[in-house]
């Protein structure tokens, strides 16, 4: 999928979401206004890679909505549907912000593509980068039209060409 990250405040976050999509070879979205610049020295390990990144920058989410077509999935502990319970082939898998989520109005108009990674309700929920780790991998290991390698990227294949030449189809991810 492609990852969406709407309006990130901690920069280490989107660092860590960045290097896992970059090494992977899958493109990042980052919806504004974020809650740091993208030259930030918070953000200086992954900047040593950044223009390997497929990146793409909104002003806001209605600028997002308005160069993108669907389908969108919204991460939200809300959600009455297990994320491993939805066929996302193709869609975009959208996150919203660490200390507040997505806007509750989004949610509320898009109830069915709302969906949630099971948690305990005692504690708090994972941080994003684990959370967009964690729906990754999800989707790697199910085979859904998810690049888990490509050749985009990366200069070395490590002896996996094969892998790397048969998985080339991307989902998409909004942060």
């Amino acid at each position: 999928p492609e990852h969406r990250l709407v309006e990130p405040r901690i920069p280490q976050n989107t660092g860590n979401v960045a290097r896992t999509l970059c090494l992977h070879g899958l493109p990042l979205h980052l919806v504004g206004p974020m809650g740091f610049a993208i030259d930030d020295k918070k953000l200086k390990p992954p900047l040593d890679y950044w223009h390997y990144l497929d990146i793409s920058y909104y002003d806001s989410l209605d600028d997002f909505f308005s160069k993108n077509d669907g389908p969108f999935y919204y991460f939200t502990t809300k959600a009455p549907q297990r994320y491993t319970d939805v066929a996302t082939g193709g869609a975009y898998l959208v996150f919203g912000r660490e200390d507040a989520g997505l806007p509750e109005a989004l949610l509320a108009a898009n109830q069915e593509h709302c969906i949630r990674m099971p948690m305990r309700d005692t504690c708090r929920s994972l941080n994003l980068s684990n959370s967009v780790a964690v729906a990754y991998t999800r989707y790697c290991a199910s085979g859904t039209s998810l690049s888990c390698w490509t050749t985009a990227t990366c200069e070395t294949t490590n002896g996996n060409e094969e892998h790397y030449e048969q998985n080339r189809d991307f989902d998409r991810l909004l942060l």
